[in-house]
């Protein structure tokens, strides 16, 4: 089997697990951020289950929603159905996908687990699909996490840190860059994870 076929049955694999534990509720981070925002078009860029995604669309923005797991949209679709609101599920994968330039008034980019390489590329064609005015949301591991946080991937190279983030969003405005602490809790009492947070916006001129 070709290194791309496996790629994808590893992200299914992923969301077959994630199915077992539910996980419905969107982004802390997210939440926080963009409540404030009047709706518009917004972007998820790896939508996974879609419980971003249909958190906007329920507040009205036109969402599209893009991942590479088959396994994953169709439970976004049928959860999307279920809560009464249309999205836009495009399968791809997002080192490849390019979006409409200048089309969006929110992107998302959530817990992107991809190689530096990579995740340049799809950050900097995130900035590129930012209408003026519009706002950007990157949120990922942080590396401190590795040595002093929880949970999280093992892998350095798909770790962020708000400097490698900013660097990839020159053509905007950084509004916040920094690590933030997620409180977590499971069946052994709470945790701290790690996180790297960015939120920027294009120029209206």
């Amino acid at each position: 089997m070709s290194e791309q076929p496996l790629k994808q049955e590893r992200w299914n694999e992923k969301w077959r697990e994630r199915l077992a534990d539910g996980y419905h509720d969107a982004s802390r981070h997210l939440i926080a951020e963009v409540e404030t925002l009047q709706p518009g078009r917004a972007l998820d860029v790896a939508c996974g289950l879609g419980r971003n995604a249909i958190w906007l669309a329920e507040r009205g923005w036109r969402v599209t929603g893009v991942d590479y797991s088959e396994v994953g949209l169709a439970e976004a679709g049928r959860r999307a159905t279920a809560g009464g609101v249309e999205i836009e599920w495009v399968l791809a994968d997002v080192t490849d996908w390019v979006p409409e330039a200048g089309a969006y008034d929110l992107v998302c980019v959530m817990y992107l687990q991809i190689p530096a390489g990579e995740r340049r590329v799809v950050l900097e064609r995130a900035a590129e699909a930012l209408a003026p005015g519009g706002v950007i949301l990157v949120v990922g591991h942080d590396l401190r996490n590795l040595a002093e946080g929880w949970g999280g991937p093992s892998d350095p190279d798909v770790h962020l840190t708000p400097e490698l983030v900013t660097a990839r969003l020159v053509s905007l405005q950084i509004d916040r860059a920094e690590s933030v602490v997620r409180h977590v809790e499971d069946e052994n009492g709470a945790h701290g994870a790690i996180d790297t947070l960015v939120r920027a916006h294009r120029s209206d001129a």
